[in-house]
């Protein structure tokens, strides 16, 4: 297998192993065939974001062990739907997104120019 590629054309970089993130929970952002949701946009939560995601059925606060989800809280950093991240966008209320951890095949559903509106430096 190749290895994953960022949207900026590089290695894919971690996202986060504490909380341990990723469709594969393996703490990047990887992607598959199983991986129907497109969990490919590296973010950094806020509250406004966890609030809004809340709002619309997905509640990302609470621990869901059986899922071997601990709940976010703002500041973690976690592998987002594309889809979820451009509705967020949509309602100005994307979170701030790692460029160098997001998967290359994000900007199949997200372009390019709004994830790099949204881009922090890594920080690793």
């Amino acid at each position: 297998m190749e290895p994953s590629l960022n949207v900026l054309g590089g290695p894919l970089q971690p996202c986060s192993t504490d909380p341990m993130t990723g469709f594969y929970r393996d703490g990047c952002c990887n992607t598959g065939p199983d991986d129907h949701g497109s969990h490919t946009v590296c973010v950094i939560v806020d509250a406004e974001f966890l609030a809004m995601s809340r709002y619309l059925g997905n509640d990302l606060t609470t621990p869901r062990p059986e899922f071997r989800f601990p709940g976010l809280k703002p500041g973690d950093r976690w592998c987002l739907c594309a889809a979820r991240f451009l509705q967020a966008a949509g309602e100005l209320a994307a979170p701030q997104v790692v460029l160098e951890s997001t998967h290359a095949r994000a900007v199949d559903i997200v372009p390019l120019e709004l994830l790099r509106r949204h881009a922090v430096p890594a920080q690793n």
